[in-house]
């Protein structure tokens, strides 16, 4: 009997090619899209889960006036001592970028950490060569990934090799291990030992915060809120009580690093569970969308087939019979389907990493966890497709079919099928509002005005003889200007209390701090509303005046620039003098509000060259540089970075979420065409003898496309009325997760409609159109 099923399939399929290639190539869309996005949710959802400890791993994290990842590496020594119980305790110290050296081949590598001999312990890497107990132990020894071992090494043994770190460190390779999976909070091309810098990290400040981060594993019956609980007392014990009344320690479970909004200062950029639960939810509306096409097209094709079910029932065939053909069919089509899209995702993973940011193999896909819900989503199509299109099928009643005198099933007088339809063009529509208010707010991102003049503007380090620099660029006629700092405005790096107790601000706050030249203010176009600019003072000088931000001043109680002029306030507890007051400017992501900002000069502290650029010539502008700054520096790498590139940084994820609707409502689109496609195809071949009469009796072309475009008009209509508000709801609750964002205008909804018109229309005109054109004399000769 099944076999029956299948080979009526097959020769069914085989007579109506057009229908099942639209049925086929629709359901492997859906079904690609579903595994894909599968893949993707799965990797976010199981963030850092390859450690067997995940559930009693710790971070432990610093609470002052903000949420900070980082702790003092004064905290660590100490948390060892008084809770001995503690599995264990491990420093992590990361560095964003450094210089290798191999001989006499040199490489500028981005993310290397230092970590003590505990840190293998916590986290379960895959160790390739060296003893993770011990890897860790010595000064100046390093663990390499396994792409960085055969980056310098090829396929020798890389254990017992020297690596020289910035030109001032001879490191041993004492292990190798596979790459970091991608679903992991830790960034790190290679670790350098704890003890290789111990001596000069240690402190015994617990405000010195400079980037370390703290890791804690508890024993499997000792509860996290016991370790908690005694946390105040072991900083007033360790640091007295005023640091205790101010900052607090808070444990942070491993698995919620990558999903904790309130750390926004972190190496990676936190994920809402809000974004991945509402892709998971594209996924289903996508797979929705294929199965509507399906359940449209099969009962528009039943009205066809409605003598075939007549005879068949004449002939004795119960309705189970029917029903079991339909789904047989449906079983063909989506096993089909299925082969294309594991195929389609097969092909599409390697461009995962550069398009959605993730990093995810091909070899899951035969993982038993993986097959189970590619069945699952299969079986869930088959049934969501078929049922329907069975039921109606087998519920045809055999005289009223073999008269041709079918009717569909109907709620309220609207056919199903046009229930169908508009929830399809609802689908459309939500995904295309959804793509736009995401690509707008990265416009706002990216080019609205931040307070400061990014254009043509680059940055790199000032390397050795600094002054000899300075000259060589102005010399350099490809340079309009220069400025030498601690960091750019995008750039965040220091920071430290400020309070004003004669101003009524009897509290400390947080100030970024950044030490300038004379020439930052004006290269950079910040608008200084008050005061006077910055000057160049004589090294030693201790009378420090600042310039500030509007952010500091209302933070101090001052509302107009001017009035802020000569007051003081205490800055990491020294005396500060306001000199001047700038428009504020973003030196931050604009996921957080701006915060309080200190520019005041030191030399001593210039890391950071800015260099703002002719337009002419840039390229040859940039090559004098480097060689002049190489000749100065002849044992470093050059290495600079566009202030726009950097900006366009700190909306990596952003960007991903941008490139994923971008991906999926585009597959939604397709979907949605080729069902319309595929609907107005069916309705020309039925109404091929009324397009033959109207044009008999006098009928254009163009009311022929009018009559058939009329109702999926209202259709549209009526989808975007349901459209439009489950839209806005969804992106305004995204878009409230930023400090600075766009407001959803009515231009949105408008180009939404209008987009989904125009690919309705191209549609529907098509089929209308090649309809409208054959002749009437073999359209009423027509069966």
């Amino acid at each position: 009997m099944l076999r029956n099923y299948f080979t009526i399939a097959y020769r069914t399929i085989l007579q109506q090619k057009s229908y099942a290639f639209i049925n086929v190539m629709g359901l492997a869309l859906g079904l690609s899209a579903c595994i894909l996005i599968f893949l993707v949710v799965r990797n976010e959802l199981t963030y850092d889960a390859f450690n067997q400890k995940a559930d009693r791993t710790f971070r432990i994290t610093s609470h002052g006036l903000d949420y900070n990842p980082s702790v003092s590496f004064a905290i660590a020594p100490a948390f060892r001592t008084d809770f001995p119980e503690a599995e264990q305790v491990s420093q992590y110290y990361y560095q964003r970028e450094a210089q290798t050296q191999i001989g006499n081949q040199r490489y500028l590598e981005e993310s290397y950490a230092y970590a003590d001999e505990s840190f293998p312990q916590v986290f379960d890497f895959n160790w390739l060569a060296g003893n993770p107990k011990t890897a860790l132990q010595e000064p100046n020894t390093v663990v390499l990934t396994e792409t960085i071992a055969r980056k310098y090494f090829g396929d020798q043994d890389a254990l017992g090799k020297i690596i020289r770190l910035d030109n001032d460190k001879d490191l041993r390779v004492t292990g190798v291990i596979k790459d970091l999976p991608s679903n992991t909070h830790l960034v790190f091309n290679f670790l350098v030992s704890w003890e290789t810098v111990r001596k000069q990290l240690d402190t015994p400040n617990f405000w010195s915060i400079s980037g370390g981060y703290l890791y804690v594993v508890l024993p499997e019956k000792l509860l996290p809120k016991r370790v908690e609980a005694r946390i105040p007392a072991f900083i007033r014990k360790n640091w007295g009580d005023d640091i205790a009344k101010d900052a607090a320690l808070l444990m942070q479970p491993l698995r919620e690093i990558h999903f904790d909004k309130r750390y926004l200062t972190q190496i990676t950029m936190p994920r809402s569970k809000e974004t991945i639960y509402g892709l998971a939810g594209v996924a289903l509306v996508i797979i929705l969308t294929a199965c509507i096409n399906f359940v449209n097209l099969a009962t528009a094709q039943a009205v066809r087939r409605s003598k075939e079910v007549g005879i068949r029932k004449a002939l004795g065939a119960f309705r189970r019979q029917l029903v079991g053909q339909v789904l047989g069919e449906t079983t063909l089509l989506v096993g089909l389907a299925t082969v294309l899209a594991l195929g389609a995702v097969w092909a599409f993973l390697p461009l995962a990493k550069p398009l959605l940011n993730i990093r995810i193999d091909a070899s899951q896909l035969i993982e038993p966890q993986v097959i189970a819900v590619i069945f699952g989503f299969v079986l869930s199509t088959i049934l969501l497709a078929g049922l329907y299109p069975a039921f109606v099928q087998s519920g045809f009643q055999p005289i009223k079919a073999l008269k041709a005198r079918s009717t569909e099933a109907s709620f309220g007088g609207m056919t199903v099928r046009k229930g169908l339809v508009i929830m399809q063009f609802a689908i459309t529509q939500v995904m295309i509002i959804g793509t736009l208010v995401v690509a707008s707010q990265m416009d706002f991102f990216l080019n609205q005005d931040m307070g400061f003049d990014k254009e043509a503007i680059v940055s790199f380090g000032t390397g050795e003889k600094a002054d000899v620099l300075r000259q060589k660029l102005e010399d350099n006629p490809g340079v309009e200007q220069i400025s030498f700092a601690s960091a750019g405005p995008s750039y965040n790096v220091n920071f430290a209390p400020f309070s004003a107790p004669e101003l009524g601000m009897s509290e400390n706050d947080v100030v970024e701090f950044k030490m300038v030249d004379e020439n930052y203010i004006p290269m950079y176009r910040l608008a200084l509303l008050a005061g006077e600019p910055i000057i160049k003072t004589a090294e030693g000088d201790t009378a420090r005046s600042v310039i500030v931000n509007q952010t500091l001043i209302r933070r101090l109680g001052i509302q107009n620039e001017a009035d802020a002029i000569g007051k003081r306030f205490r800055l990491a507890g020294e005396p500060a003098l306001i000199r001047g007051v700038v428009r504020d400017f973003q030196s931050e992501s604009k996921h957080k509000k701006i915060r309080a900002c200190v520019l005041t000069y030191n030399s001593r502290a210039f890391w950071q060259v800015s260099v703002k650029l002719r337009p002419q010539n840039l390229r040859e502008t940039l090559a004098t540089i480097e060689k002049d700054w190489t000749e100065l520096n002849p044992e470093s790498i050059f290495r600079y970075e566009f202030v726009d590139e950097h900006i366009a940084k700190l909306y990596k994820q952003e960007e991903t979420m941008y490139n994923a609707f971008r991906l999926f409502a585009g597959i939604a689109i397709v979907i949605g065409g080729l069902g319309l496609f595929g609907l107005v195809s069916l309705m020309a071949v039925q109404r091929t003898k009324e397009v033959g009469i109207r044009k008999v009796l006098g009928a254009s072309v163009g009311s022929i496309v009018v009559l058939f475009s009329r109702e999926f008009v209202w259709l549209m209509l009526m989808a975007f009325v349901i459209a439009a508000p489950l839209a806005w709801y969804g992106m305004d609750a995204w878009l409230q997760e930023y400090a600075y964002h766009i407001q959803i205008g009515p231009t949105i909804f408008l180009i939404a409609i209008l987009v989904t018109f125009v690919i309705a229309a191209l549609t529907v005109s098509y089929q209308s159109i090649k309809a409208a054109l054959v002749n009437p004399v073999k359209s009423l000769r027509s069966e």
